[in-house]
């Protein structure tokens, strides 16, 4: 999977497979109801090749939803309602913004900008600035840990480990949260964007319940430090993060599994 879409085609057939046997523990003529969450934006091919790869899997059905959509079911927000409710879902390949009303999405909309496309910019940064090569796992760890989309109260520092592009030899730099800030804005500014173009695009009727209730971050996204307090000072509303940020989209998938009027509702296909 790469970016929320699938990349090979095989591979996701023989994981969903082994997800499968491993949620019924036996291998034997096992065909599952699957939910699937898909970003917002997806076309008529990609999801035709989601649905392909579960029905591959042995599936019986197969039911596609917009990954907002369970963010927001998983983070407990009530989207049978006749308000609105304002999710921002930052995982690893896209960010999702819905704005969901009566079960149904009023607006939706996926950037391509989350999680991978930070842990790129620190890695370009650290690159262009200190002419220092680090891997993946390494951004993303600065990330996590001195990461940050606005001030911090006490400024952090981290030792970071690479190879020096110049003399080609490994090497040991210290580098602090204002750096790491500097290195992820123009990532926080897209997503940004997306929010207030979000908030421009809302019915009137709904904008003053999402002025009341405000906007719910949920995604390993959302755990950046302060970026809550950056919406927040950007829109004047107010912003709170899930419960239980990384599994909001897997728990709300989960509990539409058990809800199967509200599934039939809400899913896409």
């Amino acid at each position: 999977m790469k970016d929320g879409v699938i990349a090979d085609f095989k591979v996701t057939e023989k994981m969903l497979n082994y997800f499968i046997q491993k949620a019924h523990n036996r291998k034997m003529l096992v065909h599952p109801r699957i939910v699937i969450g898909v970003p917002s934006e997806i076309t008529q091919v990609e999801k035709r090749a989601v649905m392909d790869s579960a029905y591959r899997a042995k599936a019986s059905e197969v039911h596609l939803v917009e990954q907002a959509m369970v963010a927001a079911i998983g983070a407990g927000l009530p989207i049978t309602e006749p308000s609105g409710n304002m999710v921002v879902d930052i995982g690893g390949g896209t960010t999702d913004i819905a704005v969901i009303s009566l079960s149904g999405i009023v607006y939706s909309r996926s950037v391509r900008m989350a999680g991978n496309q930070m842990d790129e910019a620190i890695m370009n940064y650290l690159k262009r600035k200190y002419n220092l090569l680090i891997g993946e796992r390494t951004g993303e760890q600065i990330k996590m840990e001195i990461g940050s989309a606005h001030q911090l109260d006490k400024p952090m520092t981290m030792e970071i480990k690479g190879r020096n592009l110049i003399e080609g030899v490994p090497k040991t730099i210290t580098v602090d949260d204002g750096e790491i800030r500097e290195a992820l804005s123009e990532c926080v500014s897209t997503i940004m964007n997306a929010i207030r173009v979000a908030l421009e695009r809302t019915p009137p009727e709904l904008s003053a319940d999402i002025s009341d209730r405000g906007i719910v971050l949920t995604g390993g996204g959302a755990l950046l430090k302060n970026l809550d307090k950056r919406i927040r000072e950007e829109t004047g509303l107010p912003v709170s993060i899930a419960d239980d940020p990384l599994c909001s989209v897997v728990l709300g998938t989960g509990k539409m599994l058990s809800d199967f009027k509200l599934l039939r509702k809400i899913s896409i296909e």
